[in-house]
């Protein structure tokens, strides 16, 4: 019996050596497809386009972030929104190393510098404009398509709307002013008025106008703005 014993295991042992798989630890996967597709692609598309979210595979958003306000994002997240922050220093799960590879690649695959090399950019990040001025940038520049008081029409839906508000910051509404979202046909802040870009303050004004919407309806009433 005890031969049985010893060549048993021995035939075990042969039959899972057939068997031997590599296992990467999480935090050792290096590549960037790998990355993209385990943490990204889920909000912001296959190939960074048509996700529910924001898409990465944007010349003009990428030219108006730049690599390291990119980085920022992906290490801390955007609080009050769905982004989360993936660095392992902030709860996620990613080292820097992995962030680093994820933003340079990014970039690499999907910006077009040369594009913009002309182009007086605005800044990614200000401080919040006048809000009464801004329903003048509103109706000038955006209404044509979002509706004379924001809450839509037959070419775009509302941006007005507090649950819409309630789901994106106010770093958020700037991005889109600015790098519209090519996914869905709305223009950057060169096109929504042809031939008459957006100026940097038109944009924080404007930003301030759709922001000041998320106030109770009472305040929005007595200071006159129309709700939807």
């Amino acid at each position: 019996m005890k031969p049985c014993l010893l060549v048993a295991p021995a035939i075990l042992l042969l039959g899972c050596g057939n068997r031997i798989e590599h296992f990467t630890l999480p935090d050792q996967v290096n590549d960037f497809t790998a990355l993209y597709e385990s943490n990204c692609a889920g909000c912001h598309g296959h190939d960074g386009r048509l996700g529910a979210a924001r898409p990465l595979n944007d010349p003009v958003f990428l030219a108006v972030i730049d690599k390291r306000m990119l980085r920022e994002v992906i290490a801390n997240g955007v609080p009050k929104t769905a982004m989360p922050a993936f660095a392992q220093n902030a709860g996620g799960g990613l080292t820097d190393h992995q962030i680093t590879i994820l933003a340079d690649q990014i970039e690499d695959r999907w910006s077009r510098p040369q594009d913009f090399a002309a182009v007086a950019l605005p800044p990614y990040r200000a401080e919040l404009g006048d809000p009464k001025d801004g329903a003048t940038v509103f109706h000038a520049y955006c209404a044509s398509c979002h509706g004379e008081d924001g809450t839509g029409s037959s070419k775009a839906g509302s941006v007005v709307d507090l649950a819409f508000l309630s789901l994106v910051s106010d770093q958020s509404l700037r991005t889109t002013v600015i790098a519209g979202r090519s996914d869905q046909g709305s223009p950057d802040w060169r096109n929504d008025s042809p031939g008459h870009p957006m100026t940097p303050r038109e944009i924080s004004d404007v930003v301030a106008w759709l922001s000041e919407h998320r106030a109770a309806p009472f305040n929005l009433t007595q200071r006159g703005t129309k709700l939807p």
